[in-house]
């Protein structure tokens, strides 16, 4: 008994095998010349531009193997129309989202909202762009597993639909640096100027030995609070040196802090005030 192959598995069966071994050949060529072209550079607009490109590149191979192998079916414009037409309908109505996705991609790809490197916040998670795909942006999570501006490990794919939906905030668009300020709380009692000489000093030296230059020179911010007054010492830092130099400053507006004698840190406390009471007789 001979075993008939449906006349239809013979007519689309070959072109969707040499489908997928043309795709899976592709993508190892792609694969391999984006990691050698990585290799070659180590700044940020490169490295983006070098992602962006390979992966635009897969997706319009894609597109126009799957139009070729329509073609090679169908046999015939008209057929080709039909399902071109069926197939467009069933997946606009089936995958709204990720049209929405890819939108959304192509926004990212002409506008430019953001790059692979910078430091972004969207939909409450905040982290660094490492890629950008067809649908969903990695990030280098930042905080989330602690209350602060480091590295969780993690990494969160974000949907590309989100960004027609939620703000974008970009924390490197124009440069790398963002303003931060070291609070600290000083008794009435103390020398205010030179509590504030202490706290400029201490940022100037520690911004100098953690970047080499500083785009602004650090500033005092004075306010009246019930129990003392608030000096906040503001600067310029790198988007991901923030934790680590306002860890710094801090430590040494403390250490010149308890060299003197006449500026004194204010803290919640209580004094106990004994008073005599002389009885006449």
């Amino acid at each position: 008994m001979v075993l008939e192959i449906p006349e239809i598995v013979i007519k689309f069966g070959k072109p969707v095998l040499v489908f997928i071994i043309v795709i899976a050949v592709f993508t190892i060529i792609m694969s391999f010349i984006k990691r050698a072209l990585l290799k070659k550079t180590s700044k940020k607009i490169m490295i983006h531009n070098i992602t962006v490109f390979s992966n635009l590149i897969t997706y319009l191979f894609i597109i126009i193997a799957v139009v070729g192998i329509f073609f090679y079916s169908s046999g015939n414009g008209m057929a080709f129309g039909i399902a071109t037409g069926l197939f467009s309908a069933a997946l606009g109505w089936a995958l709204q989202r990720p049209i929405t996705g890819i939108a959304a991609w192509i926004m990212v790809v002409v506008k430019k909202p953001f790059r692979i490197g910078d430091r972004i916040l969207i939909n409450n998670v905040k982290g660094d762009v490492t890629d950008i795909t067809l649908t969903h942006i990695y990030l280098k999570e930042v905080g989330g597993t602690v209350a602060s501006e480091e590295l969780s490990g993690r990494i969160v794919m974000v949907p590309n639909s989100l960004m027609f939906d939620q703000n974008i905030i970009n924390y490197t668009i124009q440069d790398e640096y963002i303003l931060d300020d070291v609070g600290v709380l000083v008794t009435y009692e103390s020398d205010l100027d030179k509590a504030i000489r202490i706290c400029e000093e201490s940022a100037k030296k520690i911004m100098k030995n953690q970047i080499g230059k500083m785009p602004k020179n650090p500033y005092v911010r004075v306010q009246f609070q019930g129990s003392g007054i608030d000096i906040k010492v503001r600067y310029y830092v790198k988007a991901g040196e923030r934790i680590e130099v306002s860890s710094n400053i801090t430590q040494e507006i403390f250490r010149e802090f308890n060299k003197e004698k006449s500026v004194e840190i204010a803290y919640p406390h209580t004094e106990v005030v004994l008073r005599k009471k002389i009885l006449k007789r």
